[in-house]
């Protein structure tokens, strides 16, 4: 039997992830970002496998009452806060903290009656123009919550970068900076402002805050365009396999698959492969593409289907039905994938769909 496409994690590689960034803010909190399913990895097998965070950090409602009904006792960051007085008191009922970033969260903080307050953290916006505080209204936001009964205080804080995976662009220590002329005379909680890029290329961010909201790089991604995960010194954690599923030998001049956007320039043999933009291989990927069969490159030829692509077997040319083909992992980076579709890692990380079984190595 073929099997269908498979993404494989590796958690010892998650693991690796999560040393790289302990030893690259050893005296930091992590709060493991774990959003959007694990980026596509299987959040309740990353919040199992990151057990050892401080917290892990999630973007709906739905994605923190999943862990705690799988009974994942860790602390848990609500990014999106809360929208209503019911997800006010789904929260403090499941120990869920929330970020607050609206003047209307902290109205409904000040006009709800919790069974126990809730632990927050206030999101100031320095520059990122999403969510957050404007800096003209954060001390008095500040003063608010501090008077109020449901919030348990300290108040921690944090603020997001918008530019961070640009190394040598000043907008990161800019809003490193405004971030800590608010902020410096609140000694109390704590302060969060890295994610994986500032990690990795912004020391600055460090010496200002003491928490690290790792995300893209657990998975052994590089947030920089131009490099690999590995170049970082991570693990790649998921590999997309596939098998072969048909084999045909072609004559020169016949097209291949829907609108012949790819013509045979000499007689040879194609390969069938069960992926498609069904599974979140991306319909957008144009011929050229690099695949691997048995450790060798081949190249995808005509538009990505649904639920199949064909291949330039030419490089392979005894490969068979049945033989395992790698969309992307160890050996061909997902960076590279990524860019020939011109998207970024992220969006293929959580692109792969849910019929897409998740093996756990």
């Amino acid at each position: 039997m073929v099997e269908e496409t498979v993404a494989f994690i590796d958690t010892s590689a998650i693991l690796h992830n999560f040393q790289v960034v302990r030893s690259l803010a050893p005296r930091h909190a992590v709060m493991a970002m774990i959003k959007c399913n694990g980026y596509g990895h299987g959040a309740l097998n990353c919040a199992r496998t990151l057990i050892d965070s401080d917290a892990v950090g999630v973007s709906t409602l739905a994605e923190a009452m999943e862990l705690r009904e799988a009974n994942i006792a860790s602390r848990i960051i609500l990014m999106s806060g809360f929208h209503n007085a019911e997800e006010l008191l789904c929260l403090s009922q499941n120990q869920i903290e929330a970020v607050v970033h609206a003047v209307y969260q902290i109205e409904l903080l000040e006009n709800t009656t919790l069974s126990q307050p809730l632990k927050i953290w206030l999101k100031i916006d320095t520059g990122m123009n999403r969510l957050g505080i404007p800096l003209a209204q954060a001390k008095e936001v500040y003063q608010r919550l501090q008077k109020c009964h449901a919030v348990v205080k300290p108040i921690h804080l944090l603020t997001h970068l918008a530019r961070a995976d640009e190394v040598s662009h000043v907008a990161t220590d800019n809003q490193v900076k405004h971030f800590s002329s608010i902020v410096g005379e609140w000694n109390e909680g704590a302060r969060s402002i890295a994610n994986s890029a500032a990690i990795l290329g912004h020391p600055t961010t460090l010496a200002a805050s003491d928490w690290v909201r790792p995300g893209i790089m657990l998975y052994g991604v590089s947030p920089f365009e131009g490099r690999t995960g590995q170049l970082e010194g991570l693990k790649v954690v998921m590999t997309l396999c596939s098998h072969l599923v048909a084999v045909h030998d072609l004559t020169k001049g016949e097209a291949v698959g829907y609108g012949a956007t790819w013509t045979c320039p000499e007689a040879m043999r194609v390969g069938v492969v069960r992926v498609g933009y069904g599974d979140g291989y991306p319909r957008g990927l144009p011929s050229g593409t690099p695949i691997l069969i048995g450790k060798k490159r081949v190249s995808l030829i005509g538009r990505v289907s649904m639920d199949m692509i064909t291949v330039d077997l030419r490089n392979q040319p005894n490969a068979k039905v049945g033989d395992e083909v790698i969309l992307w992992g160890e050996n061909l980076p997902i960076e590279e994938i990524a860019g020939c579709a011109k998207v970024s890692p992220y969006e293929l990380l959580c692109g792969v769909s849910s019929r897409v079984p998740r093996k756990i190595q």
